[in-house]
């Protein structure tokens, strides 16, 4: 479930100001926050209500203040402090108070209680203030109001909180009962409701079928945007709470718009995101307080930067936060300045998002939306003549590999790259073990020859052995790449390494006209790693990136010939023998196996059924899976309801043995009448045969004419040599407790987890009534195996120089062949 609009229970976000830290400030919506100093933290109490009795909120506060702060406190969240003691309300209390441990506690009420237990008013109790003593309950007035003590905050669900002049019509309180989105707009006026109804259509959305439509997202978004902006300055600097749900709310429906199960039928508008966003935009200028330093929310789903800047300093100005690895530097003012104008300050805004609101496109990593205003309007930035330079996160990139090649002398290093999307740029690092230059050449593998190459760079110890290969460098063309790495004007010398990695990023921006993820007019930048994309972009827009790590280079066209090659290589081929002779070999024990199965899975009719009973319960018997669990003795049954008994009946079938270890055995029980709830089952056997001992794990009993299934927990030995030694037992149906516990979930789910959803350990033993069998097991467990093999050769370090002593690179592990 989506955490809705409702603000966290931990009851408090907070407030970093420039004091802290003096570049930025920041607000906390969701739980975590940053450890300050007393002095500047702001303890704002959630809007949600924990404790609610006869549609009254009861807020139990547990730091001390004194009564005039209690007070002040209660009617700042839109209560008061508890007025009312009767009967009903005392016994609420005491056991609010003795569950939460806190009836050691003294709790300041309003005044006019008159000390005692009946709660009367009196003029003498209008001049003191009352608290309250819950174990036992006791009212006492005090002269001391100066006294600190923890108070009872009080407020009516009904109305609205801190909205003494707010009324609302008859009309809208009769509509309040339709639960619909358009009943949000029946309090765009008053922030509380509205939110309290936004809450119940978020929830709504989220557990109804065919839910949240477009028309429902859009009017919510709509209602919340225009309640939104009646809030003032003033308001939002008092009630962040609020102000923090209505964040939530809009974070909820976004999230819920990208989650819900029905994406591909009922795609999302185009807009959705952009609308969402025009909340957190006026969110952000509402708790905008200095304009000269730079404030930031932290939400759920990403972050909101905002600053302004007057016009000298606005070029070169950079807005987020660079050791979050997500921020912009703006180009010099000479760039900006024919689009900005005569504005005197320009107000700019960086939000990023960790899910990308417009998923008909690849992209990883966060998106990043900037935004430049002058108060009015939105400044449109494009076609600048130097780049703006976006730097963003790449939370779950993976760590690249290193591929070691030992460069011996006068040879040359071939690294093979399939382009699948020419609009990539290939991030190529080459780093050699000494000092060096290098000469990289790219080539297609259309082209022949060295001398037909594309592109040349030279790589000297002055930069960063590092080649940007750019979607105009491979000419729009996918396929397989080559880049060839020599030795450059540089003399060659014993041990000399190469260390190469590469990887595939790509900038992207959102075109609202189109509605689509394209590239014109940005590049990636040269200080793209794979934890952080850096873009370069001559426009202001949503922006996001994608990120890929290369893979080895596999040409299956040429595996003909590495077979012609299995002398020097047979171990691989002697491996692949081995395991697809284990396979054929498991696979006919599990044909078998399955055969033998089959001839057991079958409901057995008791033989001792009368012809006219028509009354049906299947019976299931789960023998254990103890060693000499099974038994070959004759057991019988009976079964004992609130109606009526059943007939004692053999349990045996003819055509396969039954009470096999670990197997479950289902019989169908028939009676001339129903039993009622069935509270008992008697189970007995004759101690017969080779092996009577059985250790029974568990019984089910369900009536098929109301579906409704008893479950008896054995557990034990019918046995007149173990546990004991009995071989007639009654077992009693187990109590919904019973069923519900963690015992028998825990050794439910492990079993089922480890003999059914367990690829491997299941070939031996899965449930004898699953449909998958032991066959599709081993033939699944081989596809596996052989998959995991396939991209272990894309992906494995392996030497591209043939002459390499060196076999693989896993980590600090270097495998050598010996000579």
């Amino acid at each position: 479930m989506l955490n809705t609009c409702q603000t966290s229970k931990v009851g408090y976000f907070t407030v970093a100001m420039d004091t802290i830290l003096p570049t930025f400030a920041v607000l906390w919506i969701l739980t975590g926050f940053l450890p300050l100093p007393e002095t500047l933290e702001a303890k704002i109490y959630p809007t949600e209500c924990e404790h609610v009795f006869r549609n009254v909120c009861f807020e139990f506060e547990k730091e001390t203040q004194t009564w005039s702060e209690a007070r002040k406190s209660c009617e700042k969240r839109g209560g008061e402090l508890l007025k009312v003691t009767n009967s009903p309300i005392r016994i609420f209390l005491k056991n609010i108070t003795n569950n939460g441990h806190s009836e050691n506690f003294t709790w300041w009420l309003g005044k006019g209680m008159q000390g005692g237990s009946d709660g009367e008013k009196s003029d003498a109790s209008e001049q003191n203030c009352t608290y309250m003593m819950p174990s036992p309950f006791q009212l006492n007035l005090t002269s001391d109001c100066n006294h600190s003590r923890s108070f009872i905050c009080t407020r009516n669900l009904q109305d609205s909180p801190n909205t003494k002049n707010t009324t609302v019509s008859s009309q809208a309180g009769r509509s309040r009962h339709r639960r619909n989105v358009d009943n949000m707009e029946n309090y765009i006026n008053n922030i509380f409701l509205l939110l309290q109804e936004a809450d119940h259509q978020i929830q709504v959305m989220e557990t109804t079928a065919e839910q949240p439509t477009n028309e429902n997202m859009d009017k919510f978004i709509e209602h919340l945007y225009d309640g939104t902006k009646e809030l003032t300055k003033a308001f939002a600097s008092e009630n962040n709470a609020t102000i923090g749900r209505i964040i939530n709310c809009s974070t909820a429906i976004l999230l819920l718009a990208i989650k819900k199960c029905d994406l591909v039928e009922n795609p999302n508008k185009k807009d959705l995101f952009e609308h969402v966003f025009k909340i957190f935009r006026k969110v952000a200028e509402l708790l905008r307080t200095d304009p000269l330093q730079q404030f930031v929310i932290k939400h759920r789903t990403g972050t909101i930067y905002q600053n302004s800047y007057s016009i000298p300093h606005i070029g070169r100005a950079q807005l987020g936060s660079e050791e979050e690895e997500e921020f912009v530097m703006l180009p010099s003012f000479s760039a900006l300045h024919t689009a900005i104008g005569k504005q005197k300050t320009i107000n700019a805004q960086m939000a990023t998002f960790r899910n990308n609101p417009h998923p008909n496109e690849n992209i990883t990593g966060v998106v990043c939306s900037v935004i430049l205003n002058d108060g009015e309007t939105d400044i449109k930035l494009k076609n600048l003549t130097e780049m703006v330079e976006i730097f963003m996160s790449q939370p779950g990139a993976h760590e690249l590999m290193n591929s070691t090649v030992i460069l011996e002398k006068n040879t040359h290093s071939v690294t093979t790259v399939f382009v699948f999307d020419p609009n990539m740029t290939i991030i190529f690092n080459v780093k050699p073990s000494l000092n060096v230059s290098l000469i990289l050449t790219l080539t297609h593998e259309s082209n022949t020859h060295i001398t037909s190459a594309t592109h040349r760079t030279i790589l000297t110890p002055e930069g960063d052995y590092r080649w940007l290969i750019t979607p105009d460098m491979l000419k729009q063309t996918t396929g397989n790449w080559r880049i060839d790495a020599r030795l450059f004007n540089s003399s060659w010398e014993e041990g000399l390494t190469l260390e190469i990695n590469s990887f595939m990023s790509k900038c992207l921006y959102w075109e609202v006209d189109i509605e689509d993820w394209i590239i014109d007019g940005c590049m990636v930048g040269p200080r793209t790693t794979p934890r952080m994309t850096h873009c370069l972009c001559n426009h202001l827009t949503l922006f996001g990136s994608s990120f890929f790590v290369m893979p080895n280079y596999v040409n299956i066209a040429r595996t003909a010939e590495l077979f012609a090659t299995v002398n020097d290589n047979y171990v691989v081929l002697a491996l692949l023998c081995a395991f697809f002779g284990l396979y054929l070999v498991t696979l006919l024990w599990a044909c078998y196996a399955d055969r033998r199965s089959r001839s057991k899975r079958k409901i057995t009719l008791l033989e001792d059924n009368h012809p006219g009973a028509q009354y049906n319960y299947l019976i299931g018997v789960q023998t254990g899976h103890r060693k000499n669990a099974g038994t070959t003795a004759n057991v019988t049954v009976k079964l004992i309801g609130s109606e009526g008994e059943s007939e004692t009946q053999t349990l045996t079938d003819p055509e396969k043995p039954v009470f096999e270890r670990g197997s479950v055995d289902m019989f169908l029980l028939a009676t001339a009448f129903p039993l009622g709830e069935v509270g008992n089952i008697r189970l007995q056997h004759d101690n017969s045969g080779g092996r009577p001992s059985w250790y029974i794990n568990k019984v089910t009993v369900q009536d098929l004419q109301t579906r409704h299934v008893f479950h008896f927990f054995c557990d034990c030995w019918m046995s007149s040599d173990h546990g004991d030694r009995m071989t007639k037992k009654t077992f009693n149906a187990a109590k919904t407790n019973e069923i519900a516990c963690f015992r028998n979930i825990f050794q439910s789910r492990t079993s089922t987890g480890f003999r059914d959803e367990h690829i491997w350990v299941s070939i031996v033993d899965p449930p004898s009534r699953s449909p998958f069998t032991r066959a599709q097991r081993v033939s699944c467990c081989m596809c596996l195996l052989l998959c995991t093999m396939a991209i272990n050769i894309a992906f494995w370090n392996v030497s591209l120089d043939p002459n390499s002593t060196v076999i693989f690179v896993l980590g600090e592990f270097v495998g050598i062949s010996l000579p």
